[in-house]
């Protein structure tokens, strides 16, 4: 029962292909390794979108459906399963239940452009008699179904839209620029589109080869070749120009970002309280010598409550005061007003403001830092045990938090919320001048997920115009400017990033920033392409059946 006749084995080889294409640029190989590997996101898609568009069908209905779902599934768990392998180091359990169900999404999509895209656009069985327009039709609502099934990943159930296909374009700066119009979704349409115009160019070609004597040039500019260049191309210029842009009126921020680099088994070891604050004064009164107007400790840096532990934020406090600098941290919150609340938090200290500032984290991690359904469904509790023993609370809102020593408008973003581009642009609707996120990427030891992480964070900035500084307690603690770049990586003599140190930078904050049209209107991109995607399913389904 297969749905490309007896050549099964090869599709399953091709889709395996596309996984492991998308995988390639995620998997934080040596620097110059990865910058050869930029090209590889434009025809990641190729090898599957060949398959789905071209190979033979079954005539049964089922099987078709089920074996296009299946193609589309390994492609999935090849790429999940090979970018999201550190989660090991957290829970055996994610590594065998995660990437097997994100790759549904993937069997969604060939399912979609098997049931749906083809027999709209493609005339006959094969695809033989298929004009320019009708390709294009195929390309661009496969690309728009992928987008629609993306958003779709990244906000049921929570969401988990990590490592979104079009991050890997993460290299490709003046690409990325008309993201402050589309977001990342637009970024992953130009993917899934340029893959699929290859395969139809090459299957074009193929058939040109084998049936037509070549008295023509092989290398005919189609319509739908044309236009997919085309909004390239325009996106590359589009990006240029932003680049070469003046900069609107800039404040200068000298900040200094505090690396711990505590090991995950001792931060939550009252044996270690002492020595992990230790370090951090050391490293602080080491920063404070170059005076700078911020210091930033990362995301739960101190061992307790800072707000609900005295001795603690006494010792935090003598060091504002010293300093004269902010001082913002990352710490787990009790609200006094309402002791059933706990939050993991970032708190803003100042020698010049006796209140604190408080922003606790709205998108919280599930299995990281409550457990869904704990007690209507005690499943889960069982299986993750004593490993995430409560919930934290979801706070009230985006809040911009005002520094003391400039008057500069700082996103305080923890940990996984700078990889949801919705969420961030709600700060910067707030008047946020600069993004900061406060992290702990040290769940995942040494591995490529705080690489990850920063590529993923990385169009927060882009989307903003907004520039993004990240203090990581391991792993990437780094300055990224309004365009996606980074500017400023802390790294050891070898050109490690997990040590213990102090980044410092004088960060460039606009005074007024700009409001882009992605800051303005968000995802609208993702809505308009999940719309499309429905328009399509609903022709298909009006449409009088068709023998394809």
């Amino acid at each position: 029962m297969s749905i490309f006749n007896n050549r099964s084995l090869w599709n399953k080889v091709l889709a395996l292909l596309t996984g492991l294409a998308m995988a390639l640029p995620f998997l934080g190989l040596n620097p110059v390794w990865v910058r050869h590997l930029g090209w590889i996101p434009f025809f990641a898609m190729t090898p599957l979108a060949w398959v789905l568009f071209y190979r033979p069908l079954t005539a049964s209905p089922w099987a078709r459906a089920r074996a296009a779902f299946f193609l589309g599934w390994i492609a999935g768990v090849v790429f999940f399963g090979t970018t999201l392998f550190w989660i090991s180091s957290v829970a055996w359990e994610g590594v065998a239940l995660l990437p097997p169900f994100l790759a549904l999404y993937f069997g969604c999509w060939s399912l979609f452009v098997v049931m749906v895209v083809r027999p709209l656009f493609f005339s006959d069985e094969e695809g033989k008699n298929n004009s320019s327009w009708r390709s294009l039709g195929a390309i661009l609502l496969s690309a728009a179904g992928w987008v629609g099934l993306e958003w779709l990943r990244g906000t049921l159930f929570t969401g988990f839209g990590w490592n979104s296909f079009g991050v890997s374009f993460y290299q490709h700066i003046s690409l990325i620029q008309f993201v402050d119009i589309t977001g990342v979704p637009g970024l992953s349409f130009l993917g899934v589109m340029t893959g699929c115009m290859t395969a139809v160019a090459m299957e074009r070609h193929r058939r040109r080869k084998n049936i037509e004597p070549l008295t023509r040039s092989p290398l005919r500019l189609h319509g739908d070749v044309a236009l997919v260049l085309f909004l390239v191309i325009a996106a590359l210029i589009y990006g240029a120009g932003e680049l070469s842009a003046p900069l609107p009126p800039q404040e200068w921020l000298s900040v200094a970002a505090v690396q711990g680099n505590i090991p995950q088994n001792q931060k939550y070891d009252f044996a270690f309280e002492e020595e992990i604050m230790n370090v951090y004064e050391k490293e602080t009164r080491l920063a404070l010598q170059a005076h700078p107007d911020l210091v930033v400790w990362p995301e739960a840096a101190t061992p307790r409550p800072l707000l609900n532990d005295e001795k603690i934020f006494s010792q935090v406090s003598r060091l504002v005061q010293d300093g004269h600098a902010d001082l913002l941290t990352g710490s787990d919150f009790h609200d006094e007003k309402n002791p059933s609340c706990y939050y993991n938090a970032a708190i803003l200290l100042s020698s010049f403001n006796k209140v604190p500032q408080v922003y606790a984290k709205i998108h919280l991690v599930p299995f990281g830092e409550y457990i869904p359904f704990r007690k209507t469904f005690p499943l889960f509790e069982w299986i993750i045990g004593d490993r995430v023993p409560g919930d934290f609370n979801t706070g009230p809102g985006p809040k911009v938090l005002q520094l003391s020593t400039k008057a500069i408008g700082i996103a305080p973003l923890i940990c996984f919320e700078d990889t949801l581009g919705d969420l961030v642009r709600r700060f910067a609707l707030q008047r946020a001048q600069l993004l900061i996120t406060l992290t702990n990427d040290g769940w995942f030891g040494h591995t490529v997920a705080s690489r990850q992480h920063a590529m993923n964070a990385l169009f927060r900035a882009a989307e903003t115009k907004l520039p993004l500084l990240r203090v990581a307690n391991t792993g990437v603690t780094c300055v990224i400017d309004r365009h996606g770049r980074m500017t400023q990586v802390l790294r050891d003599a070898d050109g490690k990033t997990f040590l213990e140190g102090v980044l410092f930078s004088e960060v460039s904050v606009p005074l007024d920033p700009a409001t882009t049209f992605y800051t303005r209107h968000g995802d609208w991109f993702s809505y308009a392409c999940l719309g499309v995607m429905m328009v399509g399913i609903l022709w298909n389904l009006a449409c009088p059946k068709k023998k394809f």
